[in-house]
């Protein structure tokens, strides 16, 4: 059946596997996706949505560059919401309530329709490996298929195991078996794995709930999308989600069942994701919390099926169902499946470079939870990016890296490189050093230019955003040339307890006033009249208004980042002998030779890395 050696073969087609598949088949190589379903591609196994804080950020960069997860959620949403929006730009995040079912069917008609890419239907058991270099997979019926370069997206299924109360069985999602053989082959030719756990909630039955109980949460308004593309639209009718909140009488309940709970029992010894706690563990660590919020999100248009988000357990079933019947609204649910917990296999990331290829095997690339990640978001940008250095590499052409300050892409990749984690890895705002630089809102203008350069965005991208940056452009230079009366003014501005001008002004100097919105700025006769005149849409409009507002601060940002890319520059040779540096910390030491940084910047990053090791490394170097 497979005569042909394929140039990538991806292993897994959750969010990760997904994208990279399409990636590399869109970027012109003979692609291989295998899974154990094809039912269940990009399944949404934990909660409905797409998108948050950071994590919106992270779509709109995977949809600027070319990838598909932006499109699919503006397909499949039920509910759009731009989170922070109270905050400034930098910290706006985009989010949608998604269908479920029907978000899987349209990745799985998007790949399908995707040129260059097969699919095959099977467990992989194995890796072919030869002088340190891939060559193939081996399935469970045998089947040796070859290819250039391979792609490991196997999310939680390696080895894969269910925790539910004092039961505990091989799985690598409800439903659906673990797989083994991979991580055995990947220790032997001498990989570090590790352990990880992450857990999701029950699922009930809507009918069963009163949500006249509960608190209604609408979208926004004026709903916007992920894509950049005109292939979508925004929601014109959207599904309200609806939240509740535990008590004491239900936390009283779940301690009731801690001693059969598997993480306080030490059957699970593996770490969870901080960022989002299991229910036992916030009432554990937070016992002076009266109580906590859920929020009771619908599964799809038609279904009735809902996840009960923030009530993530590995607790007895009869325990979570006796919980929840004690939480307003919940009093007759009905359980459609209990909650879990997931222990899977993972592999500290300091064993790749920054294009997701392993240091030990050549041509072999990690995307997602193997990573040691959380999160369909940072899953699925990880897997484009080793989907595009995957095609890259097997066509003789450089890598695509990016840097910290040109995406949260970028800041991701290089913290797992770097610093790697030894709990599951979640993106964060904070976590960006530039993040008045990587918007939601700019994303396309940062990085379509680059992906156009290597031949994944489309001609009709780059020409759209040349379109909309010029238009942007415009706008800002007719706010610094433009002048406003004071009679004109200062009636807005006394309107927003702002100090009136004493006499005309530049539009932008106006703007700039911490008190003026954008709603403030289209009350003025010129600014109206430029709009009509010049086909300004809402998209335009917004990023116009960031950059008069923040031009200080992303200034001053792009100032240090451009600083700081000087270290970039400064290379370090890939087989550099750290012992002969006396003056070098041993802990220094230690873990240059480990992670092997690139350049001096990276370096610099690594924890336990002092400046004054960064400063002999310089002096060394004859900088």
């Amino acid at each position: 059946m497979f005569e042909n050696i394929y140039d990538v073969i991806v292993v897994g087609a959750g969010h990760a596997g997904s994208e990279a598949a399409a990636a590399a088949a869109n970027m012109g190589s003979k692609t291989l996706l295998v899974t154990m379903s094809l039912q269940n591609i990009a399944q949404m196994s934990c909660n409905p949505a797409m998108g948050g804080i950071a994590k919106g950020q992270i779509v709109r960069e995977i949809d600027a560059l070319g990838g598909y997860s932006g499109i699919v959620s503006d397909k499949t949403a039920i509910q759009f919401k731009m989170l922070n929006k109270s905050k400034g730009p930098a910290m706006w995040s985009p989010r949608v309530q998604s269908d479920r079912m029907r978000f899987a069917e349209e990745w799985r008609l998007m790949l399908e329709r995707t040129p260059n890419l097969d699919f095959y239907q099977e467990m992989v058991r194995g890796l072919i490996i030869e002088n340190g270099k891939i060559k193939g997979i081996k399935t469970s019926l045998g089947v040796e298929i070859k290819a250039k370069a391979v792609v490991l997206t196997n999310g939680t299924f390696l080895n894969g195991l269910i925790h539910i109360g004092e039961k505990q069985f091989g799985g690598g999602r409800a439903g659906e078996s673990a797989a083994y053989g991979i991580t055995e082959d990947l220790i032997s030719v001498g990989f570090e794995s590790g352990r990880m756990k992450t857990g999701t909630p029950p699922r009930v039955d809507g009918r069963s709930l009163d949500y006249s109980k509960m608190h209604e949460e609408k979208g926004d308004e004026k709903p916007e999308k992920f894509s950049y593309s005109d292939e979508t639209k925004p929601l014109t009718i959207q599904k309200s989600c609806h939240m509740t909140y535990t008590s004491q009488d239900v936390h009283d309940i779940l301690r009731e069942g801690f001693d059969r709970s598997p993480m306080f029992n030490g059957r699970i010894k593996s770490l969870g994701p901080r960022y989002c706690p299991s229910i036992e563990d916030k009432i554990n660590r937070f016992a002076d919390k009266e109580r906590h919020q859920l929020f009771v999100e619908p599964e799809g248009w038609n279904t009735v099926e809902v996840y009960v988000n923030g009530f993530s357990t590995s607790l007895p079933e009869d325990v979570q169902f006796k919980a929840l019947r004690s939480v307003a609204g919940f009093e007759n649910v009905k359980f459609f499946r209990p909650g879990y917990a997931i222990e899977y296999d993972y592999f500290p990331p300091v064993q790749l470079k920054h294009t997701l290829e392993t240091k030990l095997v050549e041509g072999l690339y990690f995307a997602g939870q193997i990573n040691g990640t959380t999160g369909y978001e940072e899953a699925a940008s990880q897997g484009l990016m080793a989907g595009i250095n995957a095609h890259l590499k097997v066509h003789e052409k450089e890598p695509f890296i990016l840097k910290r300050d040109e995406a949260y892409i970028g800041v991701l990749i290089d913290d797992l490189i770097t610093k790697g984690t030894e709990e599951p890895y979640r993106m964060f705002t904070s976590r960006a050093e530039y993040r008045t630089l990587l918007r939601q809102d700019n994303a396309d203008f940062r990085l379509t230019p680059m992906s156009h350069a290597i031949g994944l965005a489309s001609d009709k991208r780059m020409k759209r955003i040349e379109e909309k940056l010029g238009k942007s452009s415009a706008m800002v230079e007719f706010f610094k040339e433009t002048s406003v009366t004071t009679d004109e003014a200062n009636p807005i501005l006394e309107a927003k307890e702002s100090a009136p001008m004493a006499q005309n002004d530049k539009m932008f100097k106006v703007f700039s006033r911490p008190q003026i919105e954008l709603a403030d700025m289209v009350q003025f006769n010129d600014v109206r009249k430029y709009i009509d005149e010049n086909a300004i849409d809402e998209e335009i409009l917004e990023q116009a208004y960031v950059q008069v507002k923040y031009s200080g601060y992303i200034e001053k940002e792009r100032n240090n980042a451009d600083k700081l890319t000087r270290l970039e520059d400064v290379r370090i040779p890939e087989q550099f002998d750290y012992d002969k540096i006396k003056s070098l910390s041993y802990e220094a030491k230690e873990k240059f030779k480990k992670i092997r940084p690139v350049t001096i910047s990276q370096a610099s990053r690594i924890s336990g890395v002092s400046p004054s090791d960064i400063s002999v490394l310089l002096i060394y170097m004859g900088r």
